[in-house]
């Protein structure tokens, strides 16, 4: 890529058209943005791992799917996932020389990670991508089925209590605060503990069945991390990630502990943490110091 007057704005957007209604096209784009806008970029590739197997999970499961296939994906996933590409994209075609107006601030966040790519930088990136993606369709969130919008918390908790065992880990972890770079880096498939969700959300799109039934259903041990670790600190780690992220927005996402995300707060029992001698134990040494 060679610099040239065209708006980067603009040539990001089109290249997300492009691929819009093809899948695995959205996985190869989001790939060719960790090489860099000169093709080779060796400390930025680590961090496709992660970014790369979330996209790939969202294409299996079929909600990048085009309205016209046969099994037609979902309006919001589509919509949050072409806000992730079109900021990545924007911001390597800036650094490879493109010009025009920033088009949105998570795009100066992924030019600072291209400049310096380290954890804390890449999760600024990604997570401010993905709030703003959250915020700008809550509409189509709504229309989603009940089951999927209970997910759609789930996904967003889970990827801010990421971010957090890297820049925050005393709020992450409490004691355990030491780990918290490690189980959290991106580059590493620890990360991927946190951030699988194979085994939390329906293997296909759209979702059958309900909700209280499939609940139990959830990995064992996902649920330990949902209900024994993170959300007993939830209300505190949305605040730490709206200042993190400059989005304040972002608070009226979470209520009292309970997220709020298209979904009624009057049914935040779906929250409520399990009984049991391990949840309680986590809750006490995972408690923010």
């Amino acid at each position: 890529m060679s610099a040239t007057d065209e708006d980067a704005a603009s040539w990001a957007a089109a290249q997300v058209a492009a691929v819009r209604d093809d899948p695995r096209q959205r996985v190869a784009l989001l790939a060719r943005t960790y090489h860099g806008p000169f093709g080779r970029a060796p400390k930025h590739l680590p961090f496709r791992r992660a970014a790369v197997s979330f996209m790939r999970w969202q294409a299996d499961r079929g909600v990048l799917n085009p309205p016209a296939a046969a099994s037609p994906g979902s309006p919001w996933w589509r919509a949050v996932n072409d806000r992730l590409l079109r900021d990545g994209c924007e911001a390597m075609a800036r650094l490879g020389g493109m010009g025009g107006a920033v088009s949105a601030p998570a795009v100066d966040l992924w030019t600072a990670f291209i400049d310096d790519p380290t954890a804390g930088n890449w999760y600024r990136a990604h997570n401010a991508s993905i709030v703003a993606g959250y915020l700008d369709h809550s509409e189509l969130a709504e229309r989603e089925p009940s089951y999927e919008r209970f997910f759609l918390n789930v996904v967003l908790l889970r990827v801010l209590y990421t971010h957090a065992l890297v820049a925050a880990p005393r709020l992450a972890l409490g004691r355990f605060a030491p780990l918290g770079r490690l189980l959290g880096d991106p580059r590493l498939g620890t990360a991927g503990l946190f951030l699988s969700l194979r085994r939390v959300l329906p293997d296909r799109y759209p979702p059958v069945g309900e909700l209280p039934a499939d609940l139990a259903r959830e990995n064992p041990l996902g649920r330990l991390l949902d209900y024994g670790v993170i959300q007993p600190k939830l209300q505190r780690l949305y605040e730490w990630s709206a200042r993190e992220l400059d989005s304040p927005e972002l608070c009226g996402l979470v209520r009292d502990g309970n997220p709020i995300y298209a979904w009624s707060y009057v049914d935040r029992q779906v929250w409520a943490a399990p009984g049991g001698l391990l949840p309680r134990v986590l809750r006490g040494v995972t408690a923010p110091r």
